[in-house]
């Protein structure tokens, strides 16, 4: 079955693109990073985790609804969704998370995020193979000259293991988790910088699909995606959960400075209705509903279904995220 994201990709790169190609992502991979609090807690108040089960069940449901063009999870959990074909007569592409670099290492009483993040790389290509061909690797740069020439020493070895496996994957950048001795305004100049010197020196078979980044602001996201536009498709990754009105805002501003794909784990994980969280992204992306009127529908969704809020409206219609507040 053709998939969604091929067709939307081939869209944008022939200049062709419309609101309808923009690409969805649901980032299920947190157990790579999280462990066993990384799938939220369970609905009952019993004070319980979600089990990997309940997971895989939440997967299969977002998968089945088509509101998504990426699944993207962890290599076990692709393993056992592919065995089950779960992809196999759908539009969605499963992805899997090639590498586990420090910087989302997050145990329970765990202080890894205090260090300069750390290449590391648990997946193994071969095995992952016959299970998806598409899959993630995550750089981060932290202005520190061992811990930078280790992720692109590790970056090459993967080019490397990745070339003939059949495996495509996409790039993608955090903002350094710790002080790097660069003031705060001046991070998104440092990470557009690395993310375009690190991709300077690939060839067009080595050069990710797409990449997934932090939203540092409209100027920022207008200068990456400016730079080589239909070629370098920029994706936003979701970051924490904030308010129905964060979520919707990011997409709206990421798709209008030119992002072209969003990458959202805990910001359709955490919601009361992942369903109806997605639907209401596609609205908004498409310009059929101003951000506002979609959080206003998506409590009316919520009342209807006798389901209780986390936040009252007033609350939920709050931007709370800095890099938001510059173009609301």
């Amino acid at each position: 079955m053709e998939k969604s994201l091929d067709r939307k990709l081939a869209r944008i790169r022939q200049g062709s693109y419309t609101p309808a190609d923009f690409i969805i992502a649901d980032a299920k991979d947190g157990d790579m990073g999280g462990g066993i609090t990384a799938f939220g807690p369970k609905a009952d108040d019993s004070g319980h985790c979600r089990s990997f089960p309940e997971h895989l069940d939440a997967m299969r449901h977002v998968t089945g609804t088509g509101l998504v063009d990426v699944m993207l999870m962890s290599a076990s959990a692709a393993e056992r969704l592919g065995a089950e074909g779960v992809f196999a007569d759908s539009p969605v592409t499963p992805a899997a998370r090639l590498n586990d670099a420090t910087d989302i290492w997050g145990p329970r009483h765990s202080g890894y995020r205090k260090s300069p993040a750390q290449d590391f790389r648990t997946p193994r290509l071969k095995s992952l193979a016959s299970v998806v061909d598409l899959g993630l690797y995550s750089i981060t740069f932290s202005n520190d000259l061992a811990s930078d020439v280790a992720f692109q020493n590790g970056f090459h070895r993967f080019l490397d293991d990745l070339s003939g496996s059949g495996i495509r994957y996409f790039l993608e950048v955090f903002n350094p988790q710790i002080d790097i001795g660069i003031a705060p305004e001046r991070i998104p100049d440092f990470v557009n910088d690395c993310i375009v010197r690190c991709l300077a020196g690939l060839t067009e078979a080595d050069r990710p699909q797409f990449l997934k980044i932090q939203f540092n602001g409209p100027r920022a996201m207008e200068e990456i995606c400016r730079y080589d536009p239909g070629h370098l498709v920029v994706g936003v990754l979701g970051g924490g959960a904030g308010t129905t009105r964060d979520t919707l805002e990011l997409v709206r501003q990421s798709e209008k400075y030119g992002a072209r794909v969003a990458l959202f784990g805990r910001k359709i994980l955490f919601s009361e209705d992942p369903e109806q969280t997605l639907r209401t992204m596609r609205a908004v992306v498409e310009g059929d509903l101003s951000t506002e009127e979609a959080v206003k529908a998506y409590h009316a969704h919520l009342a209807a279904k006798g389901v209780s809020p986390k936040r009252s409206l007033e609350d939920d219609l709050e931007v709370t995220e800095p890099a938001l507040m510059r173009d609301v």
